[in-house]
């Protein structure tokens, strides 16, 4: 197989520069709906959820551990969990992975 004829190469040598720039094309734009398109929209998911985030709820962190939510402090943007008994442990509001079901 002769790849330069497959990649649009002339066999005079010319006119392979315009095939050149739409098989870079195509990739980036398989490149786009692949990684960075599903990214975005796993981070918008995760912003819906922060924002969304009330007292009482129950939520998992990006370490494990699994609490309630006692308070939130939007100006330092930190959640106070309450984790057992008397036990309330504050958390960086990014660092909530996920809310659990009641």
């Amino acid at each position: 197989m002769n790849w330069p004829i497959l990649m649009g190469a002339q066999p005079d040598g010319g006119g392979g520069g315009m095939v050149m720039l739409i098989w870079f094309g195509l990739i980036f734009v398989v490149m786009y709906m692949l990684m960075i398109r599903p990214q975005r929209k796993k981070q918008k998911e995760h912003e819906a959820l922060l924002s969304d985030l009330k007292k009482g709820d129950k939520i998992v962190t990006s370490s494990g551990l699994i609490g309630v939510i006692f308070a939130i402090d939007e100006e330092r943007n930190r959640v106070v969990l309450k984790t057992g008994g008397e036990n309330r442990l504050e958390f960086l509001k990014s660092s909530i992975a996920a809310k659990l079901d009641k």
